[in-house]
């Protein structure tokens, strides 16, 4: 895997540069994403693997199927990763966009999970309490698990704030079994 992502890496650079050149960082994540999405459809990775299709017919099928959802750059985009033969990387690519676009505007996506439903006040709350610790913009995302009997799980990003009732239970009983 993490082949895969070293790979991708200078395209995703050099995508993410021109984004912001043109002053369009949404736009292009959109574009990826869609052509990431595209390019895992079963029938294009049969086309892409195939040996005996070229590199002009693999780029137009993905422009094709895409439709609108590719500009002009996007499609010269798409153009040089199937010259590059590097079209299934566009899912690691789209990724790592998405990481330097939430870096570049300083924010991050966390997940709450959370054993009872939080109101607009409570979850208002946490997000600026996280805004401060995180030194970021949150996007939040909230879901319910009954199964954690009280509190909630937090993750953002590789950090992981475990608050719940069950947790606490677990690192109890892996204290006294310890």
């Amino acid at each position: 895997m993490a082949e895969l992502s070293t790979l991708a890496r200078p395209y995703a650079k050099a995508a993410f540069e021109f984004a912001v050149d043109a002053k369009d960082l949404q736009g292009w994540a959109q574009s990826l994403a869609t052509a990431a999405v595209v390019t895992q459809q079963p029938a294009v990775v049969k086309l892409l693997g195939s040996p005996s299709s070229t590199a002009a017919l693999q780029a137009a099928t993905v422009i094709d199927i895409c439709g609108e959802a590719l500009n002009a750059a996007g499609q010269n985009f798409v153009v040089i990763l199937s010259e590059n033969r590097r079209l299934t990387l566009l899912p690691q690519i789209s990724q790592q966009f998405e990481i330097m676009k939430a870096n570049r505007e300083k924010a991050i996506d966390v997940e709450v999970t959370s054993a009872q439903t939080l109101d607009a006040a409570q979850q208002q709350m946490l997000t600026e309490a996280l805004s401060e610790k995180l030194e970021r913009k949150v996007n939040m995302q909230v879901s319910l698990d009954k199964s954690l009997l009280g509190g909630a799980v937090i993750r953002a990003g590789d950090t992981v704030i475990d608050g719940s009732i069950r947790g606490r239970l677990t690192k109890l009983a892996e204290t006294l079994n310890s």
